[in-house]
């Protein structure tokens, strides 16, 4: 899991999704309450699977010579309120953290958005950073909503999956997307994706689209 989270940290780089130590990935332990995070300040050219740091799910250090994420509170609390979840990615990418700022979700205008997010891309409240308010309003969002990924109203973009990868993809389309919405914007009024319609692009990219294993 060390060599997964570090790696995957050089994706948020190479997408341009992060800016100089801003930003981190981790991932859970399988088997184990444990999960693995960036360690906090330490530049993206300096992380190695050796500098990951191992926590337990209250955010606890377990394991490793430099101090967690600070954004290690909301991951962990993450982790203890959604089984599910075994990926969090937390990024201040632009077009994205530009909505957050407005507080105002990004709507479902393109087919790419009901694929990957079933809709609106929600706005969860403001909270600072440090304790468990920030892992709170995350859950309190997106435990109800399709999304994977939310947008912490003044802040920026925490996303989860089933895996670290995934959480990392949904972060990268969650910046294409309010990229493009943005910048349709500028043109005039996008045109929302009627509901029924939403559902089955969801259904399709969710149960259809890709490869699947022989069964």
């Amino acid at each position: 899991m060390r060599e997964t989270v570090c790696a995957l940290h050089r994706e948020l780089v190479r997408n341009n999704l992060v800016a100089w130590t801003a930003g981190n990935v981790s991932g859970r332990v399988p088997g184990e309450d444990l999960f693995v995070i960036k360690p906090s300040g330490v530049s993206y050219d300096d992380l190695t699977p050796e500098a990951m740091v191992v926590c337990d799910l209250e955010g606890n250090l377990v394991e490793g010579a430099f101090s967690p994420s600070s954004d290690t509170a909301a991951h962990a609390y993450v982790y203890r309120h959604m089984p599910e979840v075994n990926g969090v990615v937390h990024t201040h990418s632009t077009y994205a953290s530009a909505w957050a700022a407005r507080g105002e979700p990004i709507p479902c205008v393109l087919t790419a958005m009901a694929d990957e997010f079933g809709g609106e891309i929600p706005v969860g409240p403001f909270a600072l950073i440090g304790n468990d308010d920030i892992g709170k309003g995350i859950v309190a969002v997106l435990e109800s909503h399709r999304s994977p990924a939310v947008l912490m109203r003044n802040h920026g973009v925490f996303t989860i999956g089933d895996s670290p990868k995934a959480a990392v993809k949904a972060a990268v389309m969650c910046e294409d997307v309010a990229r493009t919405v943005h910048l349709s914007r500028q043109l005039g009024e996008p045109l929302p994706i009627p509901q029924g319609d939403i559902d089955r692009l969801y259904d399709r990219y969710q149960n259809v689209y890709g490869q699947r294993s022989q069964r």
